[in-house]
């Protein structure tokens, strides 16, 4: 592969890892989720590990759902950030390492889950 080529590949990759991190410290359970999956109301104020787990198989089968659509005039990269964004955050959420679903870690970040 040519050399401009990896560099390329190499930025934007990194590029997409610093959105989907951001986007997973703002990431808001009950706003953001609805507009990715059909789930029940109930399921977005459930905070319980056997909802997050049921929401992150979810998330996952929407991630590789939305991997199938790479290249067909369906595929939504905004929406394949924002699942991933959301994943990301939920199972930091089921390893105990993240804050309430209901607060972003900073209020004074203007940028939102993509989607």
């Amino acid at each position: 592969m040519r050399p401009y080529l990896q560099i390329m590949q190499q930025r934007a990759a990194e590029s997409l890892a610093r959105q989907i991190n951001v986007g997973s410290e703002l990431y808001e359970k009950r706003k953001h989720l609805r507009r990715l999956l059909p789930l029940a109301p109930e399921d977005f104020a459930d905070e319980s590990r056997q909802t997050t787990r049921a929401i992150l198989l979810h998330l996952a089968r929407a991630l590789r759902a939305e991997r199938g659509r790479a290249g067909h005039w369906t595929y939504d990269l905004n929406r394949h950030i924002a699942l991933a964004q959301a994943y990301k955050a939920e199972k930091e959420r089921l390893s105990g390492g993240a804050r309430s679903s209901h607060q972003p870690v900073s209020s004074d970040k203007s940028q939102s889950c993509s989607s």
